[in-house]
């Protein structure tokens, strides 16, 4: 198994980054598990309702990066505080945009193929190895 500090170094991510993206799966697998139950009354939710942890949990997180991007330029660290900003931007947008596909998918919105809308996850993963080999 991994350690916290192993991953926080791969994912680039601070621990608090990865608990609220933990706390936001779980809500969300709860309502997922409670839509499909026939006999609750989220069975009636939309996609857009289910998924909605999922989106707050990347709005949180981008809040909180601008935050520590502030907080890193008042300590004069601009190179460093510029390629967390690159690289925490890059990994919510690119899971924002699976999300986003992935929600217009199961509504019926989009006629996109479950290749393409994986798409982006498929991108962050090659990004991540590439991130995780330069720091070993």
């Amino acid at each position: 198994m991994f350690t916290i500090q192993e991953i926080v170094r791969w994912l680039g991510l601070t621990v608090f980054e990865i608990w609220i993206n933990l706390n936001a799966l779980v809500v969300f697998t709860v309502l997922l598990a409670l839509k499909f139950d026939h006999h609750s009354e989220v069975h009636y939710f939309t996609w857009w309702a289910i998924f909605f942890p999922l989106f707050a949990a990347d709005a949180l997180n981008a809040y909180f990066c601008v935050i520590v991007f502030i907080r890193m330029q008042l300590e004069s660290s601009l190179k460093a505080s510029l390629q967390r900003l690159a690289w925490s931007a890059n990994f919510i947008f690119m899971m924002f945009i699976f999300k986003f596909l992935l929600c217009k998918k199961l509504t019926g919105q989009l006629s996109l193929d479950y290749s393409e809308i994986f798409a982006p996850v498929y991108i962050l993963l090659q990004l991540v190895a590439v991130r995780a080999c330069q720091q070993t």
